[in-house]
């Protein structure tokens, strides 16, 4: 697999996880899940089968460098710098090209900096086969296995069976579908013929290149440009689509296969809701990180503590609640609205001294 390369896309914001998660410090560049962030495990979980000198890494000017001082064992030539945020697809369509000069025979697999995944060797195990999928010119998907109808992700629907791959079954992907309805999730899980979408891709670099020749002919035109011309890439950059990779390339893709990888242990980590699902829990239910709990009769409330002033939290006759406390912030909030907690950063980019907490 000496052409084989990880890109790991390391350039969101995650506002669903603030006031813990800031422009300064995104949430691929905190400790939320404990003492490594989630970009030095997004890395670190990718050795043996990548070393770090194929492992390059998609983000923004202003989080390059803190990026590069948490993993600096990945080369600082191998941050791919985008001038603007404009959605998966350009974020990928930049990596491919970046590779296609470094080496003709590229294979990406196209990852998340912020995704928590509990089996690391079972999911090398899966970016393997899909490396043998993707030579024989399929765009790969990975598929998560749904455990309840979820209407906040996408889905694909499997079609035609593959064959197996490295002992892991893979099918034709027949359909995209982002986000359904209530009823269409409910659906999609009993039929057993859907697996969620988990922005994780496999293909050969020159192979997303054509179908971006094929889909956004534009675009593609501007990487072409961007090869012969990078000095002019931000200049170039003001006038691409602001698109995802889902919608701009894999909807209309011919050849798409899914591998449903199950017993990953995958989860999002978009909110703070998800850390109860990641994180070992006390005996009632109770999450706690950076801090000791003293509690009594307190049940199923998240305590995230990154403030050094604050050792111990007492909570008395309280439950279902998510506690963060930053040093500056304290965020309480009922742990069925913790989604909501974006709204803070709508409200506070309307104040004159919001930006202070942002």
């Amino acid at each position: 697999m000496q052409h084989y390369y990880a890109v790991i896309m390391a350039g969101g914001g995650g506002t669903r996880l603030w006031p813990l998660s800031r422009q300064s410090q995104p949430k691929q560049s905190i400790p939320l899940l404990g003492d490594e962030t989630l970009f030095q495990i997004a890395v670190r979980r990718l050795q043996p089968l990548f070393m770090p000198e194929r492992i390059l890494v998609v983000t923004s000017a202003a989080y390059r460098d803190l990026l590069h001082r948490q993993a600096p064992e990945v080369p600082l030539a191998n941050f791919v710098v985008e001038p603007a945020p404009r959605g998966t697809a350009p974020a990928l369509g930049l990596a491919a090209v970046t590779l296609r000069q470094r080496d003709p025979q590229a294979v990406m697999a196209c990852l998340t900096a912020d995704h928590f995944i509990a089996d690391e060797a079972r999911f090398r195990d899966v970016l393997a086969a899909a490396h043998d999928l993707a030579l024989q010119d399929h765009l790969v998907t990975l598929g998560i296995a749904p455990t309840y109808a979820a209407t906040g992700f996408g889905y694909i629907q499997r079609g035609s069976a593959l064959g197996a791959v490295h002992g892991f079954n893979a099918y034709r992907a027949e359909r995209f579908k982002e986000k359904p309805g209530r009823a269409e999730s409910e659906a999609m899980l009993a039929d057993g013929l859907h697996s969620w979408n988990s922005g994780m891709f496999v293909w050969r670099a020159e192979r997303l290149l054509q179908e971006f020749a094929e889909q956004m002919e534009s675009f593609r035109g501007q990487l072409d440009q961007i090869a012969a011309e990078p000095e002019r890439l931000p200049e170039i950059w003001e006038g691409v689509v602001n698109t995802t990779i889902d919608y701009g390339v894999m909807e209309g893709a011919t050849q798409v296969a899914v591998i449903p990888a199950a017993d990953l242990g995958w989860n999002d980590v978009g909110s703070w809701e998800s850390l109860f699902e990641v994180l070992p829990a006390d005996g009632a239910g109770n999450v706690v990180v950076g801090a000791e709990l003293l509690e009594i009769a307190t049940q199923n409330t998240l305590i995230h503590n990154s403030n050094p002033n604050r050792k111990l939290i007492a909570a008395l006759g309280v439950h279902d609640l998510v506690v963060v406390d930053t040093g500056d912030i304290l965020l309480i909030c009922p742990r069925e609205r913790s989604q909501e907690v974006k709204d803070f950063v709508t409200a506070l980019k309307a104040r004159a001294d919001g930006k202070a907490f942002l």
